[in-house]
């Protein structure tokens, strides 16, 4: 099987999950966008694939969870 990469990414006041050089949703917090990218992880992990997930850390200044 293939690999499925997912990344947690900003995009403008929000957040995305980068996947297969798309950008898919909107969510408010950095959490509820990696909930959804584990939730697709887990089930590339059922079909065989190996799955690599990142989420930025914290940057001076910026909420736990926000932009």
């Amino acid at each position: 099987m293939g690999l499925a990469q997912y990344a947690i990414v900003p995009v403008r006041d929000q957040w995305g999950v980068l996947h297969d050089g798309n950008i898919n949703g909107k969510y408010e917090t950095k959490e509820s966008a990696f909930e959804s990218a584990a939730a697709a992880a887990s089930l590339a992990i059922r079909q065989g694939h190996e799955v690599h997930l990142s989420v930025p850390g914290r940057e001076p200044g910026e909420a736990a969870l926000g932009v």
